[in-house]
């Protein structure tokens, strides 16, 4: 079985979590022009294709169920929004099965603690083997999405 994590988002990422491996994919993200301005968001083509490539008969996802947060921007809610529609989407699209979790449940599930580089933490404690995949403070999407996977093979 195949347990597919997904961190929404820019800097997120997808974990595919099998008893064998742990296979981490940062989000694809492509540079757009607006109003004159570089911007980046999600490329749905290589997310659709990344998805694609792990659906399957033996496969679940669970991404985090993500909402808006008072102080932030509405250019950044909005911008959020549309990589969290697209990923919804593209599941739908696929026919993938997918749980959607909200953040608190996930990290309690997985016993998380506390502080900005919680999630790193306790990836390299769940996947010691793996440990080079978290080892940048950047890399802090990348150990949600694997935790998000963990907590779906332990609760889904």
């Amino acid at each position: 079985m195949r347990h597919i994590g997904i961190d929404p988002g820019l800097s997120g990422a997808i974990a595919v979590l099998t008893d064998e491996s742990l296979q981490i994919h940062d989000m694809p993200v492509m540079t757009v022009d607006r109003n004159g301005k570089a911007k980046r968001q999600v490329s749905a083509n290589e997310l659709a294709e990344l998805l694609y490539t792990c659906s399957g008969k033996d496969c679940h996802v669970y991404c985090e169920r993500v909402s808006a947060m008072a102080g932030q921007g509405v250019t950044s809610v909005f911008s959020f929004g549309r990589s969290f529609g697209m990923i919804e989407g593209i599941l739908a699209a696929l026919k993938m099965p997918v749980t959607f979790v909200a953040p608190a449940t996930w990290v309690k599930g997985v016993g998380r603690g506390p502080g900005k580089d919680a999630s790193r933490s306790r990836a390299m404690e769940l996947f010691p083997e793996n440990q080079d995949l978290f080892k940048r403070v950047k890399d802090d999407g990348r150990a949600d999405a694997a935790l998000i996977a963990h907590w779906g093979r332990k609760h889904g």
